[in-house]
């Protein structure tokens, strides 16, 4: 039995790594993502399994009790956070994956300091890039945390020499792993290195704005994944190496969707401190917007024009996730299919806060997959729409990008809603987006805006196309 022991440990995650990589194909599909969820989720109970049974894992109480406290946890979470929320909740999570990870190396660490083995040279190196990124992780999630949140501001800070400051950081890290890789029985140099780490999460989130959450949220989780990767090199664990190795590659790949969305580089998301620009610069092309005029709408002209199409798109956006309308916008689109409109979803690969965040929405609501069309696919069918109805987004459907060459968001792919032959935009007044232009869309002649809470004004058109 001892000796099949470990033999059945690795076979049992071989199986859980496979239920893994199942459950991660079946997460590329909304239809298929809460199977895959549940794949990937007995993957892990199986590796949690396989690690308690390992002859190395002595206290099984503290185990148990962690476990319990952590599902306790992450149940209530799961019932009592709000759709609208759900990009705070993951960017917690990213930190808390990385405060993991980064206090195995420290564990491990202290364990092999106070024994008189001495450190190898690979467990070394796995530490101190495991502190490096799972230090930078925690704190960068948990300052993602408090822009989403408004806890502090949403916008870019910067100050003078801060990327020199970041290099010398960067610098003050490189040489105190290099004297630890010679003396690895330093701890006041580990507890140094630990220190600059999480100076140098902090240091990496602040330049960003508000607009570019998503990217880095993604990027975050890539990097608890990298790092959760490095706590298995650490203690010698092939499920975590694993697991981690998935989390990270997934992660790299959805960042570098999230950047050409917005066609931008990796580079300049992290370092241009985008948002901070003022919205002179993403005016109506050829000149400002300051006297050009909008035409507003009340909800009985909307429902007008919306009940009379023969097909309509309807573009969320994050005010629409503030406002919590998702199911008031769900209501809609079923009085209109009611009066024989056919209703399309178009969904921006950065909309909201978060990637996937309009499809999580949405699917809160049950709207049915088949209507959720993704920018390229809809963006062929926008000049057939009779109306595009824009529910508190911005940005993404800014005509600036496509014909203005001084705006920030140039070359940005965008909805082109404007080229539908009615264009409806529900916001509760023009400010500019998280990118920090005005958007040129407002003052075009076939626009009209709806002026107030996406909740409000939704229900207010469902009630008027009901009395059609």
């Amino acid at each position: 039995m001892s000796d099949f022991l470990p033999t059945g440990i690795q076979l049992t995650y071989l199986v859980a790594a496979s239920l893994f990589i199942f459950g991660l194909k079946k997460l590329g599909s909304p239809a298929t993502a809460r199977n895959g969820n549940v794949i990937a989720a007995v993957g892990m109970l199986l590796a949690i399994v396989a690690t308690m049974l390992d002859q190395h894992v002595l206290n099984y109480e503290m185990i148990l009790l962690g476990l319990a406290i952590g599902s306790g946890i992450g149940a209530i979470a799961a019932y009592k956070v709000q759709m609208t929320e759900m990009p705070q909740m993951v960017g917690l999570l990213n930190g808390l994956g990385g405060a993991a990870s980064a206090l195995v190396a420290v564990a491990e660490f202290w364990r092999l300091l106070g024994s008189s083995q001495p450190i190898p040279l690979d467990v070394n190196i796995s530490m101190l890039l495991d502190v490096l990124i799972g230090g930078v992780t925690f704190t960068g999630s948990f300052l993602a945390f408090a822009k989403l949140q408004g806890l502090i501001s949403g916008s870019p800070i910067t100050f003078p020499f801060q990327q020199p400051f970041n290099l010398l950081l960067l610098g003050a890290y490189l040489a105190g792993s290099a004297y630890l890789i010679v003396s690895p029985d330093s701890l006041p140099i580990f507890l140094a290195v630990v220190a600059v780490s999480l100076v140098l999460g902090v240091m990496f989130v602040i330049p960003i704005g508000g607009g570019d959450m998503p990217v880095v949220i993604s990027l975050l989780n890539s990097l608890s994944g990298i790092a959760a990767s490095a706590a298995g090199f650490v203690v010698m664990n092939n499920m975590l190496i694993i697991a981690g190795a998935l989390v990270g590659a997934s992660g790299i790949i959805l960042t570098e969707i999230m950047c050409k969305a917005m066609n931008r580089s990796l580079f300049s998301v992290l370092f241009s401190a985008f948002g901070s620009v003022s919205a002179a610069g993403g005016g109506a092309a050829g000149g400002s917007t300051a006297n050009q005029t909008v035409r507003s709408i009340d909800p009985e002209e909307g429902a007008m024009m919306l009940g009379y199409a023969r097909n309509v798109v309807i573009v969320p956006g994050y005010g629409m996730a503030v406002a919590q309308a998702q199911h008031s916008v769900r209501e809609l689109a079923d009085q209109l299919e009611r009066m024989g409109v056919d209703v399309k979803y178009a969904i921006h690969p950065v909309a909201g806060r978060m990637p996937g965040h309009m499809n999580v929405l949405l699917a809160e609501a049950n709207v049915p997959y088949t209507q959720l069309y993704d920018m390229d696919d809809i963006n062929p069918q926008l000049e057939q729409a009779d109306v595009a109805l824009v529910i508190g987004a911005n940005d993404v459907v800014n005509p600036a990008a496509r014909s203005d060459t001084n705006s920030p968001i140039y070359g940005m792919p965008i909805l082109e809603v404007d080229k539908a032959k009615q264009t409806i935009v529900i916001k509760r007044g023009m400010s500019a987006g998280f990118a920090g232009v005005d958007n040129e869309l407002f003052y075009k002649d076939k626009t009209t805006m709806l002026f107030g809470s996406a909740k409000d004004m939704v229900a207010k058109l469902v009630s008027e196309v009901k009395q059609l």
